[in-house]
C-alpha cells in the first residue's frame, strides 16, 4: 500500500518535496538516535564517533564504555575476556583486602603487588550494561524510532552482539574491527582490508600448516562486511574548515611550506626503537633547507627513549616546533594547515586521518612492518596515497590525490542498509 500524501500549506517543508516521517517508512522506522559503544581507547571510540557524524546524528549520540580494571596485575590480564578480568579482579581484590586485615591484626604491613592498581580499578564512566540499553531501545521505539548502535574495538563484541540478540526488532548494529568470528551477530561489520591479510597466499606460506586453523579470520567477506582501506575517523571537510579558522592565528603567519611530524610508537606489528629516532632526525636535518616551518607531535605511544632523541637532536633549530602535550591538542590545526606530512609507520588511525586531506603524505619505518600491516602500506602505496621519506625531498614540491574517504563511503553502505530493511535514517 502506498503512503497517504495529504495537501500541505504553500511553502512549508513538505510541499518543497519532504515527507513526514509518519508517511515515509513509519515513525516507527526513522533512526533519530544513536548508542556508542567505546572501550576507552580514543583511536577505536574515534572510529565510532566518525561514523555516526557522518550520519549526521552526531547531536543525537550518547556514548557507552566497557570498562576494564587498570594498573597493576590488571595491566596483565587484558588478554582476558573482559567479564572474566571483571570477576578475577573482584577475587583478587576481596583476597587483597582479607590479607590487609591480617597483616594490620599482626600490626605488620608490607607492600602488595595490588597496591598499584587497586585504588585504579574501574573507572567511574557511564558503564555499557546490556540490560539498560535494550530495555531503552524496547521502551523508546514507538516514539523515537528504531536505534543505531555502532561498537569499535575487541572488548565491545559481547556487549554489541547481546544487544542485537535481544532487541534485534528495535536496533541496527554496527562493529567495527573484525570481531574474528560470529560475524552473523551483527547488523553490519565494517574492517579495513589488511585484517583479511591471512587469507592471501602470502600469509598461509607464513603460518605452520597446524596453525592455520587458529588464525582469524577463517572465511572471505559477504555482503554484510564492508571492507575500508584505513580507519574511520572524524576528519571531513567541515571539521578541516572549522579547524582552520579555529588555529588560524597560530598557523597562518608560519613560514611555508609547513612540515608536520606525527611520531606514533611500536607496536606488534611494527617494532622500531631509537635507531627509527636516529633516522628520522638524520633525514629531518636533509630536507629542512626546503622547509619554511617544522611541527613535531609525539603521541601516547612514543617512547621516551624516541622522544628523547628528537628533542636533543631538532629542539633547539629555529625552523621547528615541538608541541609539549598540554592542551590544547593542535592535531586538527596540524591537519588543516599543513603543506605535507611525515608520519611513522606503525599507526592505521594517523595515516588515514593525514591520507584524508589530499595532501603530500611520507612514512617512515614501513620496512618494519610486518603481517597485515605490510598489506595495509602496500595498499597506499598503490593508491597513491603515500611515499617513502627518504630525506632527498623537496619539500617545496607539492603532489596530491584523492583523498581517502572511507568514513562517508561505509556511512552510504551503512544508509544503503538501512534502507533494505525498510527503515532510513533522519538528515
Amino acid at each position: 500500500m502506498k503512503p497517504i500524501r495529504l495537501p500541505e500549506p504553500p511553502g512549508s517543508p513538505q510541499s518543497m518535496g519532504g515527507v513526514p516521517d509518519i508517511f515515509e517508512g513509519g515513525v516507527y522506522g526513522v533512526i533519530r538516535r544513536a548508542v556508542i559503544i567505546g572501550n576507552g581507547f580514543p583511536a577505536s571510540e574515534s572510529q565510532s564517533i566518525g561514523l555516526v557524524r557522518a550520519l549526521g546524528l552526531s547531536e543525537k549520540q550518547t556514548l557507552y564504555r566497557v570498562t576494564r580494571p587498570r594498573g597493576g596485575i590488571n595491566e596483565w590480564l587484558h588478554w582476558l575476556p573482559v567479564s572474566v578480568h571483571k570477576k578475577f579482579y573482584y577475587i583478587i581484590s576481596q583476597i587483597y583486602s582479607y590479607s590487609r586485615i591480617l597483616m594490620r591484626r599482626g600490626k605488620k604491613l608490607v607492600p602488595s603487588p595490588m597496591e598499584s592498581g587497586h585504588s585504579v580499578g574501574l573507572s567511574s564512566v557511564l558503564e555499557a550494561d546490556v540490560k539498560n540499553i535494550v530495555r531503552m531501545a524496547k521502551e523508546t521505539s514507538e516514539k523515537d524510532g528504531p536505534l543505531l548502535v555502532v561498537a569499535s574495538g575487541r572488548d565491545t563484541i559481547a556487549i554489541a552482539s547481546s544487544i542485537k540478540r535481544l532487541a534485534s526488532e528495535n536496533v541496527f548494529v554496527v562493529q567495527i574491527q573484525h570481531p574474528r568470528s560470529h560475524l552473523d551477530r551483527f547488523d553490519m561489520v565494517i574492517v579495513p582490508q589488511h585484517d583479511y591479510y591471512p587469507l592471501t597466499p602470502r600469509a598461509q606460506d607464513q603460518v605452520p600448516r597446524f596453525l592455520r586453523r587458529y588464525i582469524t579470520p577463517r572465511e572471505p567477506p559477504d555482503g554484510h562486511v564492508v571492507l575500508t582501506v584505513g580507519a574511520l575517523h572524524q576528519v571531513d571537510s567541515a571539521a578541516l574548515r572549522g579547524a582552520a579558522n579555529a588555529w588560524h592565528d597560530e598557523f597562518a603567519p608560519l613560514p611555508k611550506p609547513l612540515l608536520v611530524v606525527n611520531i606514533g610508537g611500536p607496536t606488534r606489528y611494527c617494532r622500531y626503537s631509537t635507531d627509527l629516532a636516529k633516522q628520522l632526525t638524520t633525514s629531518l636535518h636533509n630536507v629542512l633547507a626546503s622547509c619554511g616551518s617544522v611541527r613535531i607531535s609525539f603521541s601516547r605511544r612514543t617512547p621516551e627513549k624516541v622522544s628523547n632523541i628528537i628533542v636533543k637532536e631538532l629542539g633547539t633549530h629555529p625552523k621547528i616546533y615541538i608541541w609539549d602535550g598540554e592542551e590544547p591538542n593542535p592535531h586538527m590545526g596540524h591537519l588543516a594547515w599543513a603543506d605535507a606530512f611525515i608520519v611513522t609507520a606503525d599507526s592505521v588511525s594517523m595515516l588515514s586521518e593525514v591520507c584524508s586531506t589530499g595532501k603530500p603524505v611520507y612514512v617512515i619505518g614501513a620496512e618494519r612492518c610486518s603481517w597485515k600491516f605490510v598489506e595495509f602500506h602496500k595498499k597506499l602505496r598503490e593508491r597513491g596515497l603515500v611515499r617513502p621519506f627518504t630525506g632527498l625531498e623537496d619539500m617545496s614540491e607539492s603532489w596530491s590525490y584523492p583523498p581517502l574517504n572511507d568514513t562517508a563511503e561505509a556511512a552510504s553502505r551503512v544508509h544503503k542498509a538501512i534502507a533494505e530493511r525498510g527503515w532510513r535514517l533522519r538528515p
